[in-house]
């Protein structure tokens, strides 16, 4: 069994750490805004319009103009009221539903979205989504939600909120990104910290929230073995988009400013499962916080994914808030890895970024750049709770860890 550990642990006092450039290889409580008006109204702006018709507590939507395996749907208000359903009525070979919202209404998701098939459901309100505690999916594909202006194809036709008939509407070409404006509405996600419900797609689908300022409140976001996508995006600017084995992958260099990620009250990213379960955050500033956490762990017999964090100014990880890929015990496969990129990392309050194995596969690697400085800061007096970055085998793997690799300036 090798044994390897890099373990900076600050419980006694305050203590700033200082690493100049080296490398270290060791082997619902939901402010509803518009509620009392907006729930799922179609507008009059496509050739075939959308449809809506409500039964009991069901709005049973059909209509909406296909092209290939495409079926566009065009709103002027979307909102899901608590314990209601929207129910996209769609036929088994649509690969994509791709809705927007025309109106002033952030949409209030508060119950059920549901579709047919195995079609993913692409949501784009530039006015912002909220969903409260009791909103859920049921879709048999990706789903992805939305305060771009519109979506851009690969014939460079666009489907647009904001110019919703300038441009020819029917295409059967895949969706190629994501368009914003100058003040793209946020996106919050509230849940009740138990890790329990949220919003969760099909194992090794894609679940994707892009917008404004990303607020997760106690919300659990759940892909097993899939993908997890939150990025935040200040405006005027394009995330492309790429269609994978396990849904879509998004590329932010078509973007210059981004605005600020948080998870708080035990809010929960996870894409674990047997092997390849990847999240990547983009924002300007990232902060977990009361005991939050973005996972990525190997839980089975196949390799697992990676763990991406890209924060333009700060990544800030405290109050026992985790980012781990690590490998669980009776994990056979081996760990992704976790790479940060930031101006500034702080860890501290007994926050923990981890690549450990207590399986027997080996974990991943470590990577974290700071181009400005790394702290890391000792748990309060009243907790014994230490503040980690850790790569390690422990004494029940009989497998070797990864690279734990440190560049920064300070």
């Amino acid at each position: 069994m090798s044994f390897k550990t890099v373990y900076l642990d600050w419980i006694q006092s305050n203590f700033a750490v200082t690493v100049s450039a080296i490398t270290i290889s060791v082997g619902l409580n939901v402010l509803f805004a518009n509620s009392s008006v907006a729930q799922i109204n179609p507008d009059a702006t496509l050739p075939n319009n959308s449809n809506v018709n409500l039964n009991g507590n069901s709005f049973n939507i059909t209509g909406g103009n296909q092209a290939g395996v495409n079926l566009f749907h065009s709103f002027k208000d979307f909102s899901v009221p608590t314990d209601s359903e929207a129910f996209f009525n769609n036929g088994t070979d649509i690969q994509n539903i791709i809705s927007r919202v025309t109106g002033k209404s952030i949409s209030n998701i508060d119950g059920l979205i549901k579709a047919n098939g195995s079609a993913n459901l692409f949501l784009i309100n530039p006015n912002g989504i909220v969903f409260g505690n009791n909103a859920r999916l049921d879709i048999g594909g990706s789903f992805l939600a939305t305060s771009a202006e519109s979506m851009k194809f690969s014939d460079g036709n666009e489907f647009s909120t904001k110019n919703p008939q300038e441009s020819p509407l029917l295409t059967i070409n895949v969706p190629l990104g994501l368009q914003f404006g100058t003040n793209p509405g946020l996106i919050r996600v509230k849940g009740d910290g138990q890790a329990t419900g949220g919003l969760q797609v099909k194992p090794e689908e894609t679940l994707a929230l892009v917008g404004g300022d990303i607020n997760l409140e106690g919300a659990t976001l759940k892909t097993p073995g899939g993908r997890i996508e939150l990025g935040s995006v200040e405006g005027n600017g394009l995330v492309d988009l790429t269609f994978i084995n396990k849904g879509f992958s998004l590329d932010y260099s078509g973007v210059n400013n981004f605005r600020d990620i948080q998870l708080s009250q035990q809010a929960n990213a996870n894409a674990s499962g047997e092997g390849a379960g990847d999240i990547q955050v983009q924002g300007k500033r990232v902060t977990l916080t009361d005991t939050s956490q973005i996972e990525t762990s190997t839980l089975g017999t196949q390799e697992g994914g990676d763990l991406i964090v890209n924060a333009t100014e700060l990544l800030k990880v405290k109050l026992q808030s985790r980012l781990l890929a690590d490998v669980y015990p009776q994990a056979t496969g081996k760990g992704g890895n976790l790479t940060i990129e930031t101006g500034q990392l702080l860890v501290r309050d007994g926050g923990r970024i981890s690549a450990i194995t207590a399986g027997a596969g080996n974990s991943g690697n470590l990577n974290i750049t700071a181009r400005e400085n790394i702290q890391v800061i000792r748990k309060s007096a009243d907790s014994g709770v230490p503040t980690t970055l850790v790569v390690q085998a422990d004494a029940q793997s009989t497998w070797n860890t990864g690279d734990f690799n440190i560049q920064t300036r300070q």
